[in-house]
């Protein structure tokens, strides 16, 4: 009967909070957990779905949405996130992360906290922002990232995205620490590019941990083991 009963939970909707573990992508958490969930409680076909997408060396808060709660999923993807982003200064990757190798350098002894200071009114309100070409945008119905891995370098169109604020944290060239809030759509990657750009250099980002969304807060997320040992022992 408490099978039962927590099963009908889920189908009716829950919102359930992770920190998405490095390297994976955010399909294979919402699948771990679908299938987790359908084996432990026995539900042969139970809806589950994310809201917003995190890339696999990004760390952090992910909601996932189950059975009817995931109706609430366009809504929650709507609210202001926050990210720890990290930096390396100086030189750039094709992909603007460390998913490919460093491919140029750039002077960087100019770079000072104050002239970064500076840069960010450059990057905060509602801006235009250009798709990294290493993303999932589609171009003649196939991602960007697919043109870009065969050495294709796509021509992306700028799209209307909202940065309401980008703190320095700390900087320990060629190491830039921020936290950076903002609106669904924004590139962390491509907020990466544009302030290397900015500042006469070149820029990449080396770690992405996503703190917040909204009102859900990263310190209340489970891991996956957390949740895997919470399923076990609900079906024990």
């Amino acid at each position: 009967m408490a099978e039962s009963a927590n099963a009908e939970n889920y189908t009716e909707g829950r919102i359930l909070l992770f920190d998405k573990p490095y390297g994976w992508t955010s399909f294979d958490l919402v699948r771990k957990v679908r299938n987790t969930l359908s084996r432990s409680l026995k539900i042969k076909k139970l809806k589950v779905g994310h809201a917003g997408t995190l890339d696999p060396l990004a760390t952090g808060l992910m909601i996932l949405c189950t059975g009817k709660a995931t109706k609430q999923i366009e809504a929650l993807q709507m609210e202001e996130k926050e990210y720890i982003a990290t930096l390396k200064l100086g030189v750039t990757t094709p992909s603007f992360d460390m998913e490919t190798e460093e491919d140029r350098q750039y002077p960087a002894e100019h770079i000072t906290k104050s002239l970064i200071e500076d840069t960010f009114h450059q990057f905060t309100g509602n801006i235009l922002q250009v798709p990294p070409v290493f993303s999932a945008v589609k171009i003649d119905g196939k991602r960007a990232y697919e043109h870009a891995r065969k050495g294709f370098d796509p021509e992306l169109k700028a799209k209307n995205i909202v940065i309401h604020s980008i703190e320095l944290i700390s900087l320990d060239m060629p190491q830039l620490v921020l936290r950076v809030t903002c609106g669904k759509g924004t590139y962390i990657r491509a907020l990466a590019r544009d302030l290397g750009i900015a500042l006469g250099s070149g820029a990449y980002l080396t770690g992405l941990r996503r703190t917040r969304s909204g009102s859900f807060r990263v310190e209340d997320a489970d891991s996956v083991e957390m949740f895997l040992e919470k399923q076990k022992q609900l079906s024990s």
